[in-house]
């Protein structure tokens, strides 16, 4: 087995447009011996068992399409499945449980959905080679495994079902009335969540959280004996995580359910069972052991995996009991009287309070009640119809649905910012956009707009930096990423920061105070003045009927599990967030 391995991005790659600087520094290459060399398309390839790792034709590949990387010590097989030579590889497999939730647990291009298409007979692993391997010789490979009778069953008659992560897909590939694509287990699921009146429309009319919603229903609607699931909680609040969590811990108590998801809080309250993901986003990914599903999350965020001797972070990820207080009441940013903005169909009402100096505040609350509204009338897109904000302050806002036409790369439009080079080390590096200086801004993916537009925001000059739904396409490395920058560009700046996040653990970790929204869903919402996080959060559960606690070891919030001893004790306390 090979000790590194060395990947190319080939959309990257361009070699009309370079001199294929790769080959001619690669030293071995300069020795006479061929480590990298051309295709028949004109592309480079990488013999890795030549390869010695120096790093020259890294540094020199003028676009960032190549990577090399040591593999870890204690990684002695061979991988389940390589994408093609200098491709990306997947070492180990979840293991599937009958009766139990497993989550898969790591960062984006990390190999969790490629595990989840091979465990669901989507994709047949090759193993790391070019040849074709049937079921009947995967399970012969497994003989001894817990996977063997798994790879067997798929060689039979076994019924798998997969929802995939990309919901807004749907209406592309089906264009038409719901009712036509639901079954009547699947409307029951949709009653239960609150939007079966989808059902009298049309997939291309539906919004991100609808569709999200759409595709649980029919999958988990079907008659199968393993159940997949790519990223649940996307594009849903708080509430509607929660409850998707509860269909399926109960459809996984008599069937296995593999669930993947990057909204700790919601993933810990669904699994039963955590495999954690690690290695190299788009270069390689290991599968760890099973863990509880407790010891695996805080395993994640202690950040070393001991039984392969891995450190996959640097320092521990902990959280605050109680986020402490900057500065007095009487030290505000601005204030805002008592607010009403009438939409046509839909009122919004927000309560007198203020803003702090050098604070962040956390906004939270269902989806349709009018946060999104009350950033834009902050942001001045909006003028209420009463109520006043004063005085006025210079807002950076970054908006919750991200659109844009610009046709350059991304160093391009940073370029374009002119606090670009003071704030790179501190905002542009940390969130990963060097890696993508050469790469259209039209190109990008979903993660990687994001962190794009959370960079710009941060780096206008502005008194309040105005950030809606941040975390949105992140993995839960970027979105501690995302949350460790703002929380220094605020200090640093001497500003303050409003966050719009579903997201509790992003929130609790980032926030100094709270606001919530109340209300009745796309049809009136009230906003409850700023308080502090403890008594924002209380509010919000309450009205949610859901209690949290703390984790002794590292602080992180858990959602408690409806009924238990914990959840009675915390409702009947009215202390609805964390046990004291």
């Amino acid at each position: 087995m090979v000790k590194r391995i060395a990947v190319i991005d080939y959309q990257k790659c361009n070699p009309s447009k370079c001199n294929y600087e790769c080959i001619r520094f690669c030293p071995k290459n300069r020795a006479g011996e061929k480590c990298i060399k051309e295709r028949e398309d004109g592309k480079p390839v990488i013999d890795e068992n030549l390869c010695i790792g120096c790093g020259i034709c890294v540094k020199k590949c003028p676009f960032n399409a190549i990577k090399i990387v040591n593999l870890p010590d204690a990684l002695t097989e061979n991988p389940i499945h390589r994408f093609g030579s200098n491709g990306f590889a997947l070492y180990r497999l979840p293991i599937p449980v009958p009766g139990k939730v497993i989550g898969l647990l790591g960062p984006n291009g990390i190999g969790k959905t490629t595990a989840m298409k091979i465990l669901s007979g989507k994709l047949k692993p090759n193993m790391g080679s070019s040849e074709e391997i049937n079921w009947e010789k995967l399970s012969t490979m497994f003989r001894g495994n817990e996977l063997q009778k798994y790879f067997e069953s798929l060689s039979e008659d076994v019924k798998t079902i997969y929802k995939p992560q990309q919901v807004d897909e749907i209406p592309k590939i089906y264009s038409g009335p719901v009712k036509k694509i639901i079954n009547e287990k699947a409307f029951e699921i949709l009653k239960r969540l609150s939007v079966d009146y989808i059902t009298n429309r049309r997939t291309e009319d539906l919004s991100g959280g609808e569709l999200q919603k759409l595709a649980i229903a029919i999958s988990l609607s079907k008659e199968a004996d393993f159940y997949f699931i790519d990223e649940p909680s996307s594009y849903l609040d708080v509430k509607e995580r929660l409850e998707v969590g509860k269909l399926i811990r109960e459809v996984g108590k008599e069937k296995t359910v593999i669930v993947t998801d990057h909204d700790l809080a919601t993933l810990d309250f669904m699994a039963d069972i955590i495999h954690i993901f690690y290695g190299v986003p788009s270069v390689y990914g290991v599968v760890s052991k099973p863990y509880s599903v407790r010891v695996g999350i805080n395993t994640f965020l202690y950040g070393y995996i001991k039984e392969d001797n891995v450190r996959i972070r640097e320092e521990p990820i902990t959280f605050e009991v109680r986020a402490p207080t900057k500065k007095s009441d009487s030290y505000y940013l601005t204030k805002f009287t008592e607010i009403e903005k009438d939409l046509g169909g839909f009122i919004l009402t927000v309560e007198p309070g203020e803003i702090k100096y050098q604070e962040i505040l956390a906004i939270f609350g269902a989806n349709a009640l009018g946060k999104t509204t009350f950033a834009k009338i902050l942001a001045g897109e909006i003028k209420p119809d009463s109520g006043k904000i004063e005085p006025e302050v210079k807002i950076s806002y970054k908006p919750q649905y991200i659109y844009t036409k610009f046709d350059g790369t991304v160093l391009d439009i940073l370029n374009k910012n002119k606090n670009f080079l003071k704030y790179k080390n501190s905002i542009v590096t940390p969130l990963g956009l060097d890696k993508l200086y050469q790469s259209k801004v039209s190109k990008l993916s979903g993660g990687e707009l994001q962190r794009l537009a959370i960079a710009l925001c941060l780096m206008q000059d502005a008194d309040l930096y105005l950030l809606d739904e941040p975390s949105a396409y992140l993995d839960v490395e970027q979105r501690l990423v995302a949350a460790k920058v703002i929380k220094k560009i605020i200090e640093l700046r001497e500003a303050t920061a409003m966050v719009i996040d579903h997201d509790i653990l992003f929130l609790d970790y980032i926030a100094d105070r709270g606001m919530v929204f109340l209300g009745e869903s796309g049809k009136r919402g009230h906003a409850i003045k700023p308080g502090t996080l403890e008594s924002s959060f209380n509010t919000f559960l309450r009205d949610v009927e859901i209690t949290f606690r703390r984790d002794p070891e590292n602080g992180r919030p858990r959602a408690n599990k409806p009924g238990s001893v914990k959840d009675r004790e915390q409702k009947e306390s009215g202390n609805y967030y964390y046990l004291k």
